[in-house]
């Protein structure tokens, strides 16, 4: 059975600008399961870090929130910290960041959230019964929102191969507890040389799994609990995530993290992938390079894994941009993916999609078309 994945391209005219396809869009893929009043509809964005030029702009979140209100939910616009020490590590410097980005309510109609509270520890866990998690740590604002809409800027990921619908989701929307466990299978890690002994990391240990030893900090791994917060809280940075997972498993946890953040929202999430500012490497980075092929348009679906697929198949399509990060691949149908990260089956995380009955990687690509 195939999944519709509607899609528009970049074409505007005096009749039609853009926010306006993109509403036509939306109006083809509105909830199948209908709000009730005052519905709270969480819309995942990914704000870009501090310096990134790549990410989703503000701009285009106003059509979404209009469309919720519209439908009779309250729509609000929400992302997790990162799990890495940068310019979103924390609630306080993640909406700075956001404000400096352009998001604003002025502008997108809707508050910030961010969505696992100040530190990342505010998170519900959400049965999945997997093959790699029982239960999934979902931001809690996210986790008890009733509907849901990823708005993803579709880009190469340097683990993932690609990054759209899955990683905005099930990594984006995933508790720091939630994010490093997807990354690492084992406890963080004290850099001895940078550790200066202050006991920051053992104050704020809820589990008592960091103690000082000759003056260096020391993670018990049988106690702690891959919370995150000692890599967030120490001033030296001398803590750091081991980002030791295989990347087909890692892929995998991502999968089934999405299915977590998606459970209890039947019939109330939609999704929408960007292609455009196709960068070779996430919007986490404090840049963001040359796009590896043009823009092409805006896809929507709500099927998570065909709309993923369909992004995918029509980057390949095009030839690539020989001024980018690609090494090989530029012809009209060859893998840019690959071309990117030579190593990296990106595959994986849709074939295990629909292994698990997340989506289908079958779809029916339906353009929809400007006014005459």
């Amino acid at each position: 059975m195939t999944a519709p994945v509607y899609f528009v391209d970049l074409q505007t005219s005096l009749k039609e600008n853009r926010l306006e396809r993109l509403g036509q869009l939306l109006d083809r893929v509105a909830f199948s399961n209908p709000l009730k009043k005052n519905h709270l509809v969480a819309i995942k964005i990914h704000f870009g870090e501090k310096g990134n030029t790549a990410y989703v702009r503000p701009i285009y979140l106003r059509p979404v929130t209009d469309k919720v209100k519209a439908w009779g939910g309250k729509p609000f616009v929400t992302d997790a910290n990162t799990l890495y020490v940068g310019t979103r590590a924390e609630s306080v410097s993640h909406l700075q960041t956001a404000i400096e980005n352009g998001f604003s309510y002025e502008t997108i109609g809707a508050p910030l959230i961010i969505a696992d509270g100040l530190r990342g520890q505010s998170s519900v866990k959400v049965p999945v019964r997997l093959k790699h998690f029982k239960t999934a740590a979902v931001a809690a604002d996210i986790a008890l929102a009733d509907g849901f809409i990823s708005v993803a800027h579709f880009k190469g990921h340097e683990l993932a191969g690609f990054g759209g619908t899955i990683k905005n989701v099930g990594m984006g929307c995933a508790a720091r507890e939630g994010k490093l466990i997807q990354h690492s299978n084992i406890s963080p890690k004290v850099t001895r040389k940078k550790c200066i002994g202050c006991g920051e990391c053992v104050s704020h240990c809820a589990q008592g799994a960091i103690a000082l030893e000759e003056k260096k900090s020391v993670i018990n791994p049988e106690t702690c609990v891959g919370c995150g917060e000692c890599i967030l809280t120490c001033p030296q940075g001398a803590i750091q995530v081991q980002w030791n997972e295989s990347i087909p498993v890692f892929q995998e946890k991502m999968v089934e993290y999405t299915a977590g953040v998606l459970k209890g929202k039947e019939g109330r999430t939609l999704f929408l992938n960007f292609l455009t500012d196709i960068s070779p490497a996430c919007d986490c980075y404090g840049h963001a390079d040359r796009p590896i092929v043009r823009d092409i348009g805006i896809l929507a679906s709500t099927d998570p894994v065909a709309i993923d697929q369909a992004s995918a198949d029509l980057v390949n399509r095009e030839p690539g941009n020989r001024d980018s990060a690609l090494t090989k691949n530029f012809e009209a149908g060859e893998d840019k993916f690959r071309g990117v990260y030579p190593q990296i089956d990106w595959e994986r995380q849709l074939v295990y999609g629909e292994e698990i009955g997340l989506g289908t990687r079958q779809y029916d690509l339906i353009p929809v078309l400007p006014k005459a």
